[in-house]
């Protein structure tokens, strides 16, 4: 089975950095599309980053800018660099795969970041 896990969630103050890294199992990251989504409290989940298997990104408006997603297709790796975070950045971040030959989805079990001074 497809399994994804993110890690490199905690606590930073406002203006830091923060980076996460999912890490993917199976055979079909390299025929992926990635993302990074994130859900407050009270709030519906968001894709804030995504990268194509051909290395193409897109970002929502609200971390344009300031976040960047790339890959690493040799060892199956996903990362999102964010800097200058905001307390509204604060959320749980999931990773997801699209598989491009089915369209189905898969999705790690989140990490925690808060932005808090």
């Amino acid at each position: 089975q497809v399994q994804l896990v993110e890690s490199g969630g905690g606590l930073v103050q406002p203006g830091g950095s923060l980076t996460l890294s999912c890490v993917t199992s199976g055979n079909i990251f390299k025929i992926s599309t990635m993302g990074w989504y994130r859900q407050a409290p009270g709030k519906q989940r968001e894709l804030i980053a995504a990268i194509t298997s051909g290395g193409t990104t897109n970002y929502a408006d609200s971390v344009k800018g300031r976040f960047t997603i790339s890959r690493d297709n040799a060892r199956k790796l996903v990362y999102l660099q964010m800097n200058s975070l905001k307390p509204e950045d604060t959320a749980v971040y999931y990773c997801n795969a699209r598989f491009v030959m089915t369209g189905n989805e898969y999705w790690g079990q989140g990490t925690q970041v808060t932005v808090s001074s």
